[in-house]
């Protein structure tokens, strides 16, 4: 498996955001997200078998795991990766980009999906797979980032095309504009949940965190 990074920290954004957990990085993306800052996980990294990555997460003092990217899905042995944390007893949260089907994650209870659907602004929104949110559980949830009016929109036929029964979760792109969304939020009266990236706030767009 290609991984770019290994480290401790909070969930920066989603629902779980501000639980210290482990995250592992993979290195790859099928995407090519205009505003993606990640750009590093693309193609650095370096080859680790399952049990080094496993004996890196074990030194964090933490029985949460996040894989992401990158995109995590593309990793040819990430579903025994995931069964071998859920052997462990971590709880594990997969952050994928929702262009690829999640129909393989195991439906565990200590397994959360991370959807993303791509706004417009991404460049990748003809990549989103809509089959997903049929597989999505309670425990799960769906992530747009909204740059601008054109997202803002797209995210709102989205929520009247398609049944959720997940938490939604609305991100500026790039911190930016965060009063302005939570404002149209509130004027539409929509049930999500708009957040912001909290790990850049507390330490600016810097890897490792």
């Amino acid at each position: 498996m290609k991984v770019n990074e290994i480290f401790f920290s909070i969930q920066g954004e989603g629902i779980y955001i501000g639980v210290p957990m482990a995250f592992v990085r993979f290195t790859g993306c099928n995407l090519r997200c205009k505003w993606c800052d990640t750009k590093y996980a693309w193609d650095e990294g370096k080859e680790m078998t399952m049990d080094e990555i496993i004996e890196n997460v074990k030194d964090f003092p933490t029985k949460w795991v996040c894989l992401t990217g990158g995109e995590p899905l593309l990793q040819k042995d990430i579903y025994k990766l995931i069964d071998k944390f859920l052997s462990l007893e971590y709880k594990i949260i997969v952050e994928t980009n929702g262009s690829i089907s999640i129909e393989n994650i195991p439906c565990e209870e200590n397994v959360i999906v991370d959807l993303d659907i791509k706004t417009p602004s991404s460049g990748m929104s003809q990549f989103n797979d809509f089959s997903n949110l049929e597989l999505l559980g309670t425990k799960d949830y769906v992530k747009f980032v909204i740059e601008d009016d054109v997202d803002y929109n797209y995210m709102k036929d989205i929520l009247k095309s398609y049944e959720f029964n997940c938490d939604i979760i609305l991100q500026p792109e790039g911190n930016k504009n965060l009063k302005d969304l939570a404002e149209k939020v509130l004027k539409d009266g929509l049930n999500v949940r708009v957040l912001p990236q909290l790990h850049k706030i507390i330490w600016g767009d810097k890897r490792g965190v």
